[in-house]
């Protein structure tokens, strides 16, 4: 009986020692200094860049995020309707220059009485020499007449282009030749990256 005490005293002396010495490894692991990844000069220069620029962009448009009014009283207006997995456009007309501040086109996703901010576009005729954005990503937009009410068509000249919509009677705004697009998803997620012209995620606004 005794020796059954005794054995039982040793074997739970002895996985407490063990879970001892199990906490001590992980401790002592778990108190050295982790090395991190060495970076390059140059890869942190370009993130900080792009972080800082993202971070400009964020508080001068936060305004506009669920504030399509505002967008429109400060010269936004509608260019086209919903586009799948993309949104709808607006463009203030008097922005022409690259600013980080000032993108000339917003992105809206729809639903209900509720306009949520997507994304942010720049366009351009032709692929600018320097990304404005470090690692940026380009699409395109073809030739097309555009009408007061966000409705478009095809169109390889101004000329082209009727005087009103085909679709709704619109007057006729604008033509732009073929565009070089920028989009950037700074107030939606996407799964496709920060630069892709189209976003998976706002699928569930498709329908306007």
């Amino acid at each position: 009986m005794r020796k059954s005490r005794w054995a039982r005293r040793v074997a739970c002396l002895g996985v407490v020692g063990a879970a001892v010495s199990i906490w001590a490894v992980s401790a002592s692991t778990a108190t050295r200094p982790v090395t991190p990844p060495a970076r390059t000069q140059a890869s942190a220069g370009v993130s900080s860049v792009l972080v800082a620029q993202l971070a400009e962009a964020r508080l001068a448009t936060a305004k506009y995020v669920s504030n399509l009014a505002r967008a429109k009283k400060d010269g936004y207006r509608i260019i086209t309707r919903m586009i799948p997995n993309m949104g709808y456009h607006f463009m203030n007309p008097t922005i022409k220059a690259f600013d980080v501040r000032r993108p000339p086109i917003l992105v809206y996703e729809h639903k209900g009485s509720t306009w949520q901010l997507g994304a942010l576009e720049w366009v351009f005729t032709a692929k600018p020499a320097k990304a404005p954005f470090p690692g940026a990503k380009y699409g395109t937009f073809g030739a097309g007449c555009h009408f007061v009410d966000g409705t478009f068509v095809p169109g390889d000249s101004q000329d082209s282009c009727p005087k009103t919509s085909p679709q709704t009677g619109a007057a006729f705004s604008f033509w732009h030749p073929l565009l070089v697009t920028l989009h950037v998803w700074l107030w939606y997620p996407n799964s496709s990256g920060l630069f892709a012209s189209t976003n998976p995620l706002v699928s569930p606004f498709n329908a306007g």
